[in-house]
């Protein structure tokens, strides 16, 4: 009973009942049954610390008995490489699936999906820490074993194409993204119930595309079908409703309506705050996106504060680099508009340092820091510089950016300003 309230979302009712099973618990082997599945209880709730609670229990039991690398350890280990992955600790995450994965690719023949799922969870680490490649190969590896093992309309299937289209989306081949999306919106369409919390994460993944694209009507749309679906399936601090809540801060940010995207970050970073552990790298992502609408409405002092509650999170934790870059790109917007220059450049090369190492040559998030680099020598009047970062923008955009797209705009017209100064 406690298992099907799981699987339809009754958390509270399975919780209540697993208690109850736990009072009496007369053995080891009941209790551990009943910690495993309040483990999942909590994990399902968003309580990530309380789930890993409950594992760790489970594991102290099995452990008793068992080797580190016995066979029924592996879904154990599984678990709790997906919590930690959802609490941001990407090193521990890591390092529970790689015990679960040797497990499986010892014990399971090279085509059953439950390696595929392995090799999944370790994908999604990997692209959690902005590694794209190899989580690119590990995605690849779940998709070629799920493409033989499954029937065409599996709902794993449909998680393997969204996780290589989220893969592609930020390495900046969004066309690419958006095709492998729409092959997982086809099957989720098919196999599931208009209201599916799955469905809600394909709108949202398909508006990022468009987000990225510079579409953002239709951004917009797909990212409210998403909230409209979330709101519904989830409790109210649930950590994922706060996704939604972000994307919409942000397309309305690029909109310029910085009122709305404010009020949208607002209710992001609470349901962030009470969600997730203190120092969460997507508490941070939300503080440095306030901090930019604080600086496009012109509040530098607070712009800056907030940028400065991400960096204290990102500078002290296994964060993704690149978020780390796009705060730095943040406070050298900030600085640059102030006319600290010095303050300006050394956050603007910071940011700039990293994603040179972390992207392909050709990545939009390139453009968009070269274009920063060519307005700051551009106010220090240093214009043959600036004209080698805007043509450097101009480029890229060109390449993989459509025609229309607001940054591609931005980059030309900044060039012209920069053109008529030689």
């Amino acid at each position: 009973m406690g298992k099907l309230m799981l699987q339809v979302g009754h958390f509270d009712q399975a919780e209540e009942l697993y208690n109850e099973l736990l009072k009496g618990a007369s053995d080891d082997s009941d209790r551990l049954l009943v910690y495993h599945e309040l483990g999942r209880v909590r994990k399902g709730q968003g309580e990530y610390p309380e789930a890993v609670k409950f594992y760790e229990k489970s594991l102290e039991i099995k452990r008793k008995t068992l080797p580190e690398d016995d066979a029924s350890l592996a879904d154990l280990y599984n678990e709790m490489g997906r919590v930690y992955n959802n609490m941001g600790e990407y090193s521990k995450a890591l390092k529970y699936n790689e015990k679960a994965l040797k497990i499986g690719e010892k014990a399971l023949p090279p085509t059953h999906p439950d390696l595929a799922t392995l090799y999944n969870n370790n994908g999604r680490v990997y692209d959690s820490m902005g590694e794209y490649s190899k989580a690119l190969e590990y995605y690849k590896k779940a998709n070629k074993i799920r493409e033989i093992s499954l029937p065409p309309n599996h709902p794993s299937l449909a998680a393997s194409y969204n996780n290589i289209g989220a893969v592609y989306d930020n390495m900046g081949e969004y066309s690419k993204a958006l095709e492998y999306y729409e092959k997982s919106l086809n099957i989720k369409e098919i196999s599931l119930p208009l209201t599916h919390p799955l469905l809600a994460s394909s709108y949202n993944n398909i508006g990022s595309v468009y987000y990225n694209m510079g579409e953002y009507s239709k951004a917009l749309e797909y990212h409210e079908k998403d909230l409209e679906i979330t709101k519904k399936a989830l409790p109210p601090n649930h950590p994922d409703l706060a996704y939604p809540y972000n994307w919409l801060g942000r397309i309305n940010r690029n909109m310029k309506d910085y009122s709305k995207a404010l009020s949208y970050f607002q209710i992001s970073i609470s349901i962030r705050e009470q969600a997730l552990p203190e120092k969460h790298p997507y508490r941070a992502v939300t503080y440095s996106d306030i901090g930019d609408v604080h600086r496009l409405m012109g509040d530098y002092e607070r712009a800056l504060a907030f940028h400065q509650k991400a960096l204290n999170i990102q500078e002290n934790v296994k964060c993704n680099q690149l978020q780390c870059a796009t705060t730095y790109m943040n406070l050298g917007e900030t600085y640059r508009e102030m006319k600290d220059y010095t303050t300006a450049l050394i956050y603007y090369q910071k940011g700039l340092k990293i994603r040179e190492e972390k992207l392909v040559k050709t990545h939009p998030d390139l453009a968009v820091i070269y274009h920063n680099m060519s307005k700051f020598y551009f106010s220090t009047q240093k214009y043959s510089i600036a004209m080698k970062y805007v043509q450097q923008a101009v480029e890229i955009g060109q390449e993989k950016l459509p025609a229309t797209h607001p940054h591609l705009v931005e980059y030309r017209e900044t060039f012209e300003k920069i053109r008529k100064k030689q």
